[in-house]
């Protein structure tokens, strides 16, 4: 009776050993995948990141594309012109501002002068597409009855500009409102693009010539 007693205990150890170890093995398959779907999850954000930024960029360029980059030279009625500007009709300046590709650090001819109120604007274009956000410029005149100047923030006005394409007929939201003389150029961009009657460059856009 002793030895069978010995036998049966040594075959349920063995046999409780073998579960256990059974076990285990079953625990460690199951928690592999779990490491591998992990590490497949942070490839996949840090393979977004990339497209983000170039997605920024490629918004950035059709803005300028969207642009009417030269005028007819025809202006508002009711516009005055400036009399005494700080850049006279004919001058030169060197343009700060960034309104389209190549625009920056050329060099301005000036073709016209006006006091008048600047405001940014936000809209939807006409044509669909996204909303813009804090264009510049749009002056006083060429809003439809406006009324007095200058907007408060946030009042709206239908606008006949068409500097950029679908803002001709489109609801402006004023965002900023600015009383200063506003300049129409000609200018060469940086990349070699001839600029006509462009509307509008503000004179703190502008520095003089050295």
């Amino acid at each position: 009776m002793k030895k069978t007693n010995k036998k049966s205990i040594l075959y349920i150890l063995l046999a409780s050993l073998i579960l256990v170890l059974g076990a285990c093995a079953n625990t460690d398959d199951k928690a592999q995948p779990v490491e591998e779907e992990t590490g497949n999850q942070e490839t996949t954000t840090n393979d977004n990141e990339n497209p983000e930024k170039d997605t920024d960029e490629e918004m950035e360029e059709m803005d300028h594309s969207y642009m009417n980059h030269s005028g007819s030279g025809e202006v508002p009625e009711g516009l005055k012109e400036a009399k005494k500007p700080t850049y006279p009709v004919g001058s030169k300046a060197i343009i700060q501002s960034d309104h389209m590709k190549g625009m920056k650090s050329a060099e301005a001819t000036i073709v016209g002068a006006y006091d008048t109120t600047v405001y940014t604007v936000s809209y939807t274009p006409t044509t669909g597409g996204e909303r813009v956000e804090d264009h510049k410029w749009v002056i006083h005149e060429e809003l439809v009855n406006p009324g007095k100047a200058p907007l408060e923030p946030g009042a709206e006005a239908k606008t006949e500009a068409d500097h950029m394409e679908g803002m001709a007929g489109a609801t402006l939201e004023i965002d900023s409102a600015e009383q200063t003389t506003v300049y129409m150029v000609d200018f060469t961009t940086t990349t070699g693009e001839e600029v006509k009657n462009h509307k509008w460059v503000t004179e703190s856009e502008l520095s003089p010539v050295k």
